[in-house]
């Protein structure tokens, strides 16, 4: 079935001009977390660990793994990143560890450790300030590299930062930001995936990283630089997260299988956001951020069903040719399995799923973390990045707002 709608729609698709960024080496199972010191001693003898400030170390797999450095002789440093990197923050662990003769880094989290550790690989060498290339708010020069080799073991399933080429930075604050550093030679050379890892996720976190990791994979689907290649990969991540989610946030007898389709899911986002773009959700990500203290997951799962209800309405008014309502339309079908809808009844089919999804997993309001309606035109005005300029249509500010005011 899966097969049939994703053939479907990818037919009459041109295959002819399309491209496929750098991508990890890809180590994927349960279990798979035991190969990481033989990973790590593949690139190098001296390694600094950047991992979270709390589940990771505090798992049964940190020990094991610290030991298993020590019985092969491998030197190693270790940081920690709790909440999301500043560009202060890369810029003081570079210069404290640039005489050290690092080889490798690894990063082992979620999102911000391994982002963090993208960006201390990539800066390493040379010593730089990440301000020197970080976008829109840098000194705008070019990274030349090399940055140092970089194995990423990402212990959630949301973002899929271990198969992307941008290191996400924030400053947080009225004047605050949410910028990249980005450069194909930050992709990680290694990407471990150990669905194992999620077992020690809070049952809110496995929720809000996984309506990341949807997100991502939907708004790639329906980018317009989407392309055969992403299609596949974006299509089996959904149908991967619709079969897993709830086994996984409600820990049930299946709950290994659930972690396992969920952490599939997000590495399937991961390459697909960084081959095919986003859209209007990763938009107002960015600025709420910047601005004020709340978790990227929980902004993606607040603003998903308003923000494909508000496109699927200005496609429908301004482009009702569009591919992408046909795309909306193949995503409600697969969700509700129900091969036969027609695409008005498909659409109303996939909203009502996301709105079921958004209140089951309770994702919180954007007042509850101190955002009102003054707060959206500034929102609005930095919401113009690079993500909402593959979203499959231009929204209109008003537009914008009123996915805001839809979740205020």
């Amino acid at each position: 079935m899966v097969s049939e709608y994703l053939f479907s729609l990818t037919s009459t698709q041109s295959t002819s001009s399309f491209s496929v960024a750098r991508l990890p080496a890809i180590h994927f199972g349960s279990g798979s977390i035991q190969q990481l010191p033989d990973l790590i001693s593949a690139q190098g003898n001296r390694v600094l660990l950047v991992t979270g400030g709390r589940s990771f170390i505090q798992s049964v797999h940190w020990q094991p793994l610290l030991e298993t450095l020590q019985a092969k002789q491998l030197h190693w440093r270790h940081e920690t990143i709790t909440g999301e990197p500043s560009p202060d923050r890369i810029d003081d662990i570079v210069a404290r560890y640039q005489g050290e003769q690092i080889e490798v880094v690894v990063g082992i989290g979620g999102g911000s450790p391994l982002d963090a550790a993208k960006a201390i690989a990539g800066l390493l060498p040379s010593g730089n300030s990440v301000m020197d290339h970080l976008e829109g708010v840098g000194r705008g020069l070019p990274y030349r590299g090399p940055a140092l080799p970089l194995i990423a073991v990402p212990t959630t399933a949301g973002t899929g930062s271990e198969a992307t080429k941008n290191a996400v930075l924030s400053r947080r604050g009225p004047d605050g930001f949410k910028k990249s550093f980005r450069d194909d030679q930050l992709v990680p050379r290694v990407a471990l995936v150990d669905p194992d890892l999620l077992a020690s996720c809070p049952k809110a976190q496995i929720a809000a990283n996984g309506m990341d990791a949807f997100t991502q994979l939907l708004e790639s689907w329906v980018s317009i630089n989407a392309s055969p290649f992403t299609d596949a990969l974006a299509w089996s991540g959904m149908a991967a997260f619709r079969e897993g989610l709830w086994d996984a946030v409600e820990a049930t007898d299946q709950r290994a299988a659930g972690y396992a389709r969920l952490a599939y899911a997000s590495l399937m986002s991961g390459i697909t956001l960084a081959q095919a773009g986003l859209g209007s959700v990763h938009g107002l990500a960015s600025p709420l951020g910047a601005f004020f203290p709340i978790p990227h997951g929980e902004v993606c799962g607040t603003l998903l069903a308003e923000a494909t209800a508000m496109n699927i309405e200005a496609l429908r008014a301004r482009q009702p040719d569009s591919v992408a309502l046909e795309r909306y339309a193949a995503v409600g079908r697969m969700l509700a399995d129900q091969p036969d809808l027609d695409d008005s009844a498909a659409h109303t089919t996939l909203l009502k799923t996301l709105h079921d999804w958004t209140e089951r997993l309770q994702m919180p309001r954007l007042r509850d973390y101190g955002i009102t309606q003054e707060d959206f035109p500034q929102i609005v005005a930095n919401a113009r990045g690079g993500s909402m300029k593959t979203n499959p249509i231009v929204l209109a500010d008003e537009e914008l707002t009123k996915i805001l005011e839809s979740r205020q």
